[in-house]
C-alpha cells in the first residue's frame, strides 16, 4: 500500500484564527479586519467574509460581506490581501434582511467586486 505524501501547498487554518485578520489592498496598505465568515451549508465552502472597514477607533466602523475569493493570505504581512478597492467598499449592493439567503444579493455583490460565484 502506497503512502500519500503530504502536500506542502496545503494548508488549514481554524476559523477562529481568521477572525480578525488584516486585510490589505495591493499596494499594503490596511482596508480592514475580518470579523467573520460565512461558510455555505451544502457545500462546506467559505463564501464570503464578513470585514470591517473605516472609523476610527472602533467608531463609525461599517461592515461589508466579500467574497473569499477575492481574498488571498500573505505570509509575509500575516494577512490577507485583495484587489477590492475602498470605493468598491463604499458602494457595495446593499445587503437586505436575510442577505445570506439571498441568491440574488449573491449575484450583484460578487458581480459588484469582479469576482467569480463560489457557487
Amino acid at each position: 500500500m502506497k503512502t500519500a505524501q503530504p502536500d506542502s501547498q496545503a494548508a488549514l487554518v481554524a476559523s477562529q484564527d481568521v477572525t480578525g485578520a488584516k486585510v490589505y489592498s495591493r499596494n499594503h496598505e490596511q482596508v480592514g479586519d475580518i470579523g467573520h465568515l460565512m461558510i455555505d451549508q451544502h457545500s462546506g465552502k467559505v463564501a464570503y467574509a464578513v470585514m470591517t472597514f473605516g472609523g476610527f477607533l472602533g467608531m463609525g466602523e461599517e461592515e461589508q460581506a466579500i467574497p473569499w475569493n477575492s481574498l488571498r493570505y500573505d505570509a509575509g504581512l500575516d494577512g490577507y490581501v485583495t484587489d477590492i478597492t475602498p470605493e468598491q467598499l463604499q458602494n457595495a449592493p446593499e445587503r437586505p434582511r436575510g442577505w445570506e439567503r439571498d441568491r440574488q444579493y449573491g449575484t450583484r455583490a460578487h458581480d459588484h467586486f469582479g469576482v467569480p460565484y463560489y457557487w
